[in-house]
């Protein structure tokens, strides 16, 4: 499958990672989304009930960046992931990507971050 609908640089506040101190100061975090699924029929059809909303998919990982903690972001992704594919049986796959601009290293970065893929169960 080669369509996709995606979202990126969504912004939140959270209060995930180890450290006691991101707990309680909390950091910005950056997300992106890329949702795979067969696009033709609502491009067909101009229909907007065939596609997935891309509002809809912003408001799963922002609900879970910012109600819920997490020590590690590969958690965070994790269960953004898992909630996707949960909510929209469409979806054969989903990337999510979680950038820490503010990670607790000793080094001048612009961010560190994880980026996973999951597949629906018998998605190729």
């Amino acid at each position: 499958m080669s369509d996709h609908v995606r979202v990126e640089g969504i912004a939140v506040f959270g209060r995930h990672g180890v450290l006691p101190e991101e707990e309680v100061l909390g950091q910005r975090f950056y997300l992106g989304l890329d949702a795979e699924l067969d696009l033709a029929p609502a491009g067909r059809a101009d229909d907007v009930t065939l596609t997935v909303s891309y509002a809809d998919l912003t408001a799963i990982a922002v609900s879970v960046a910012t109600e819920r903690r997490f020590k590690l972001i590969e958690a965070l992704a994790e269960t953004i992931a898992q909630e996707i594919l949960a909510g929209f049986p469409a979806i054969t796959a989903i990337t999510v990507r979680v950038d820490k601009p503010s990670a607790p290293i000793p080094a001048i970065l612009d961010r560190a971050g994880v980026t996973i893929t999951r597949r629906r169960e018998g998605a190729r």
